[in-house]
Parts: structure tokens; C-alpha cells; sequence
């Protein structure tokens, strides 16, 4: 077991002591952190990735932000990779409860929210999701392909962000 110790200590450096490290140990914490977290995120939930709603974002942020410190060696190598992995299976549940819980999915990742309804614009709904005018009407242009708001049966700021429109049926 000291042996494998050592074995590691030469080939990846010092953890805590970044400075210590030389370019080749870097180099090569990096390329296992790569792997680390490429196997985590595969393991984990494909969503995560597209970073579809606030949820999923703060995932791949804290993963990242941890995973950096194992490359960088102000956090111990071997138990940021396995942190690492505790919060890709924290992430998986709460997806996993959220999957089979309409109200879990609401806490942990929102829910969505009209602002047009039967080409009437709801600005106060607007103004809580922090819309600007200008913002929708970009969007209304770019996703709906359109500038009258009248052709619009319901438009909503999506979990995501985003806001989607759905057109009135053309007569």
C-alpha cells in the first residue's frame, strides 16, 4: 500500500501544496480529472450536460469548480474524485425524485410561467421573471417568427429561461 502511495505522490505531487507541483504532474492530474469527470457526466444524466434549467447548471458549476482543485492541488486528488462522484449521485437522485415527483420537480427546478395569453401580453408576469420588453420582443422575433404578439395563443418563460411560443391556428 505504500508502495502504490508513493507510486502516486512521484507521479501526480503533493496534494496542498500547488506550488510544489511541476508542469508534467499538472499535466497529468488534469488528463485523470478529464477522465474522472467525463465518466461521471456519462454516468450521470444526459440533461445535465444542456444545462437545461438552473438545476442542472449549479451541477456542472460545483463539479467543475471542485474537480479544478484536485488539477490544481489545493485539494486532496483522490477525495475531490470521489466528492466528485458523491455529487454526480446527489444530482442523479434529486433528477431521479424530480422525475417521479411533480412537486419535487417544481423546488428544485422551477416552474414555468405564461406571459402571453391570446396575444395579451402580461407585463407584471414579465417584470417577475425580469423580462425586459426589448429581451421579449428579440425573442418573439428570433423563436416566433413574427412581431404582432396578436398571433400568439400563449408564450411562456420556460424553466430554462427560455421562452417559447405557441402560434394562434391560422384560419
Amino acid at each position: 500500500m505504500e508502495a502504490a502511495r508513493n507510486f502516486f505522490y512521484v507521479i501526480l505531487g503533493p496534494d496542498g501544496k500547488a506550488t510544489e507541483l511541476s508542469v508534467l504532474q499538472i499535466s497529468l492530474r488534469g488528463l485523470v480529472i478529464f477522465i474522472a469527470a467525463l465518466a461521471m457526466v456519462r454516468i450521470g444524466d444526459r440533461r445535465s450536460l444542456a444545462e437545461k434549467t438552473a438545476f442542472d447548471a449549479m451541477f456542472i458549476v460545483l463539479l467543475g469548480s471542485m474537480l479544478s482543485r484536485a488539477i490544481n492541488g489545493t485539494a486532496p486528488f483522490f477525495s475531490t474524485i470521489a466528492a466528485g462522484v458523491v455529487l454526480m449521485f446527489i444530482h442523479r437522485t434529486c433528477a431521479f425524485a424530480a422525475y417521479h415527483s411533480h412537486f419535487f420537480g417544481n423546488l428544485v427546478k422551477g416552474t414555468s410561467v405564461i406571459i402571453v395569453q391570446d396575444g395579451r401580453v402580461d407585463w407584471k408576469a414579465l417584470g417577475r421573471c425580469l423580462v425586459s420588453k426589448h429581451d421579449f420582443e428579440e425573442d418573439l422575433r428570433l423563436e416566433a417568427k413574427t412581431e404582432d404578439v396578436g398571433k400568439i395563443r400563449v408564450a411562456r418563460v420556460e424553466r430554462s429561461g427560455d421562452i417559447s411560443f405557441i402560434k394562434k391556428e391560422e384560419a
